[in-house]
């Protein structure tokens, strides 16, 4: 019989158990069970406490998820209620208030004629949904052959099969199989990287340019979807050129492949608008994907929205087969009574309002930090930042030492009171939404103050 732990443990059992047991995202397995990560005990705002109560801001917001910022007792409320009330029905054979009334605000939310929602459990659910949502379109109309999904390298969509196959960031060290039949990738759209004698309007050219030769090359009849994010987020902040969503979304119609805008992250608020897609971006896609800050991380809960003009071709008299898709877990009521608490949060405190107002001095703190001599990008949008290490710029500088400089200014700011999350040479971070301009300096005070401690050993 193995031992019973009570929950009330000191650091060192907890550690330990985490250690021996729970295997983490991401996991570096070289160095399995030696990993000692943080133990978040508490949070407030957009700050968590640690094991030893360091107050840390947390710059990331989770995993770009916590919009409304932590220790809201409302949420609680509505959770528990809605625990009591009723926590579980089947999605199969019934719905929920909650559910119903949660599909209808997205709906109203949504742009154009998105207006039919799919939930699922988190983000790489909802992609895979999308994307077996082309499939099952493309078997309806007699088009089996129409199923290649292009993708960008740099997006991230996911971890489960097809959302993992069509991400396209590094895949080092990775002994997991992709589904490289069905999956194209795009070159990075990164403007950074871009020929110094290139302009951003001529790299816009170029990078819609891949799209339409990989369509012609591949042929349209046989491609079924584009997956894009407005802005590649886990792939460092990357911003695509101006025009670059509308002039893909074009060259998809004329072909009729989908257009996915996957908002995981960039849904919800992240840019000052609920959704990017339209308000930001100019476009109406054929389907949005998103998760993260639809509970603001409370809970998980994800959804797939899609358009009139995907259903009506889907549905019809003369059509009788199953949509053989959906999760134990898809319109859970407690999931969906937190989405619904939480939007009402966001509207009633004016938080997109907010962060449109708060972003101009976001970007311009985070624009300064250019002037370091180790960092070679800063780029950003709405509560979204990347600082890109100038490492990378001459591309000959070994992997380990990109890792180094991230990982020494990740740890600099976590001594100093500051979550970061580390991407190879990058740095990037999604704060709550709620912060306020003194926050945000004290954010970037952190950062300033981390750099003069790196920089002497890399620049």
């Amino acid at each position: 019989m193995k031992p019973h732990r009570t929950h009330n443990q000191d650091l060192s059992d907890v550690l330990t158990a985490d250690r021996t047991h729970h295997l983490h995202p991401w996991h570096d397995l070289s160095a399995w069970r030696e990993a000692d990560p943080h133990c978040f005990t508490s949070g407030e705002g957009i700050y968590v406490y640690d094991q030893d109560g360091q107050k840390l801001i947390d710059g990331p917001a989770g995993m770009w998820a916590v919009q409304i910022g932590y220790g809201r007792r409302e949420m609680a409320d509505a959770i528990a209620s809605q625990v009591m009330e009723l926590p579980y029905a089947s999605p199969w054979t019934s719905t929920t208030a909650p559910a119903a009334q949660l599909s209808e605000r997205i709906a109203e939310l949504a742009p154009g004629d998105l207006n039919t929602v799919m939930f699922t459990t988190g983000g790489s659910t909802a992609v895979d949904t999308a994307l077996r949502t082309m499939q099952f379109l493309n078997n309806r109309l007699g088009r089996p052959g129409k199923k290649i999904i292009i993708a960008r390298e740099k997006g991230y969509h996911g971890s489960t099969y097809l959302a993992a196959s069509v991400t396209g960031k590094e895949r080092d060290k990775s002994c997991f199989d992709f589904e490289d039949r069905l999956v194209r990738f795009l070159p990075d759209i990164n403007p950074y990287i871009r020929p110094d004698v290139m302009t951003e309007a001529e790299w816009c050219d170029a990078k819609v340019a891949d799209l339409e030769n990989m369509i012609a090359e591949i042929g349209p009849d046989r491609i079924g979807a584009f997956i894009a994010e407005p802005i590649l987020c886990s792939g460092g902040v990357i911003i695509p050129p101006k025009g670059y969503h509308q002039r893909t979304l074009e060259v998809c119609r004329a072909h009729d492949i989908l257009y996915i805008s996957d908002e995981v992250v960039t849904g919800f608020g992240r840019l000052g608008h609920w959704f990017a897609s339209q308000e930001v971006f100019g476009i109406e896609p054929d389907i949005i994907t998103c998760a993260k800050g639809i509970t603001s991380g409370y809970l998980p809960l994800g959804a797939c929205i899609i358009s009139d003009r995907v259903m009506d071709r889907m549905t019809g008299a003369d059509h009788d087969v199953l949509f053989p898709n959906g999760y134990t877990y898809s319109a859970h009521p407690v999931c969906c009574a937190a989405a619904l608490k939480n939007i009402e949060i966001i509207e009633r405190e004016g938080l997109l309002g907010h962060v449109q107002t708060v972003a101009p001095h976001f970007q311009a703190r985070l624009k300064a930090l250019e002037a370091s001599p180790v960092i070679g990008d800063a780029r950003g949008m709405g509560l979204l930042g990347c600082l890109e290490g100038l490492l990378d710029a001459g591309r000959d500088t070994p992997l380990e030492v990109q890792r180094t400089l991230g990982a020494r200014l990740d740890a600099a700011c976590e001594a100093r009171g500051l979550i970061v999350r580390p991407l190879i040479n990058m740095c990037v971070f999604s704060p709550p939404l709620t912060i306020s301009p003194d926050e945000i300096d004290a954010m970037f005070d952190i950062i300033e103050d981390a750099l003069t401690e790196v920089e002497p050993d890399f620049a």
